[in-house]
């Protein structure tokens, strides 16, 4: 007899029955309002061509690197799992036999926000209502896949079932941003957007920087042989992803670094890096000039700016020369904030024309760093945990350790941040509930007024994001 599959009314609240009753309230409020969902990787080809989904493997497998990551930990290849290969070569192409193997293996995600997600998943969008098991990895397997041949699962269909109001996928400055385009033209009323994420051509370390940078003027149709036709490509390029629905950038540098050089310290740099090898100072510099130069196009056009660092990412050479980037193996490493931002800060940090948004993996800058930096400049918000502390636990940490000092107003709400289209309702669900636990806890201890905890709840579910990303 299957176990049963069973999401409590109750998961993530306190424990406390009267703390517990009050959390129930907040939630009833935020549990139905549309999802804002600012800033992911899904695919916008899903909603451009918006054609069936192949089978449950290459939905919720493939390119779920959560879930391979965790399977690889346990000696499962990634081979045998079915991940394509750089190079073409062949790996395991049984989609039912993959899935085999993961339900085998689906007790390793016990306790993790994975688990939690993907349970949302199976009950939610599919009616399950056994435990993934391998004596039910063909209910499973045919439950999903003969939902997935029906109308109502189409991309579009489970876009609008989800309540999505917006949601904003990220693309580089080379894409032709044809699958927004086709959405457009299409006459479907979804706000499908994209984000403008330079990196390919800001980052000297980056994979074919020196060949990115030529492509680049050939798609913007400046000459970049000069600092200055590269900033203007620059300024194209953001021009035509605002008219593709833009509101914001997206950088993942390795590290919050900033700095200003000169007209000729660039320039100099700037050729230098086109005809040679990066070392890592000069790729650094480079990075830390470009962010305010990013900081300033914002402040002209409006576009948010969202920062990422913190990441040694593709630490598995061996996965990343087979399988390429993506894969699970990126790694967080220490983070500093505060005299890495200050160029930047010193600059435009009290224009409150600008917007930066800082995320970070190093919760321990949480409180010593970053609640303080936001807490005082017009132009600082904090993002939402991020990656691996996308979790029940890393959204209570960072609240316990932010808002003493910079307030809820100062942070921008939630966004997912993923490339699982049917994970992002639920990872705003766990959102949601866990801010709702939060303010139960401070009406509790009488820190917060009751009527204050519902108009806090309300503006962390939506409002903040709304604001935030000028949406």
């Amino acid at each position: 007899m299957p176990r049963p599959l069973y999401l409590h009314p109750d998961r993530l609240f306190p424990a406390d029955p009267h703390t517990r009753d009050v959390a129930r309230a907040l939630y009833a409020t935020v549990k139905d309002l549309p999802i804002l969902s600012p800033h992911g990787h899904t695919d916008p080809a899903w909603f451009a061509n918006n054609e069936a989904f192949a089978n449950p493997t290459e939905l919720l497998i493939i390119p779920d690197h959560y879930v391979f990551r965790m399977l690889m930990s346990q000696g499962i290849t990634l081979d045998q799992l079915g991940i394509p290969t750089v190079d073409g070569s062949a790996t395991e192409q049984d989609p039912r036999k993959i899935w085999h193997l993961f339900a085998a293996h689906y007790h390793l995600l016990r306790g993790t926000p994975s688990r939690m997600w993907l349970d949302w998943v199976f009950a939610e969008a599919f009616g399950l209502d056994a435990r993934l098991e391998p004596e039910t990895a063909d209910l499973y397997y045919d439950t999903i896949d003969a939902a997935l041949k029906t109308p109502e699962f189409r991309p579009r269909a489970l876009y609008e079932r989800f309540n999505i109001e917006l949601l904003a996928t990220t693309e580089g400055p080379l894409d032709p941003l044809m699958h927004h385009r086709a959405i457009r033209e299409s006459g479907w009323p979804g706000r499908v957007v994209t984000a403008y994420r330079p990196d390919p051509v800001l980052d000297p370390q980056a994979v074919n920087f020196t060949d990115n940078i030529r492509r680049f003027g050939e798609v913007a149709g400046e000459d970049v042989s000069t600092f200055a036709g590269y900033l203007r490509a620059h300024v194209k390029r953001r021009a035509d992803f605002r008219e593709a629905g833009a509101t914001s950038t997206d950088h993942g540098h390795p590290s919050a670094f900033t700095t200003w050089l000169e007209p000729g310290e660039i320039e100099a740099l700037y050729q230098k890096l086109l005809t040679a090898p990066a070392s890592a100072e000069d790729a650094e510099l480079f990075r830390g000039h470009m962010l305010v130069e990013m900081a300033r196009m914002s402040i002209e056009d409006g576009m948010v700016m969202q920062l990422h660092p913190g990441v040694h990412r593709s630490h598995n050479d061996a996965v990343l020369s087979r399988f390429g980037r993506d894969k699970g193996g990126d790694i967080p490493t220490a983070g500093e904030f505060v005299s890495c931002l200050k160029p930047l800060l010193d600059r435009y940090g009290n224009d409150p024309r600008l917007t930066l948004i800082l995320f970070t993996l190093d919760e321990d800058v949480y409180s010593r760093e970053l609640a303080p930096l936001a807490g005082h400049y017009p132009a600082l918000r904090l993002g939402p945990p991020w990656w691996f502390h996308d979790s029940p636990e890393g959204m209570r940490r960072f609240r316990e350790r932010v808002t003493e000092t910079a307030g809820f107003y100062n942070t921008v709400g939630f966004n997912d941040d993923t490339r699982a289209f049917l994970s992002i309702p639920a990872r705003h669900d766990v959102a949601r509930r866990m801010d709702c636990a939060f303010l139960a806890r401070l009406v509790a201890e009488h820190r917060l007024e009751e009527d204050e905890a519902f108009e806090v709840a309300r503006a962390l579910a939506y409002d903040l994001a709304k604001q935030a990303y000028k949406l």
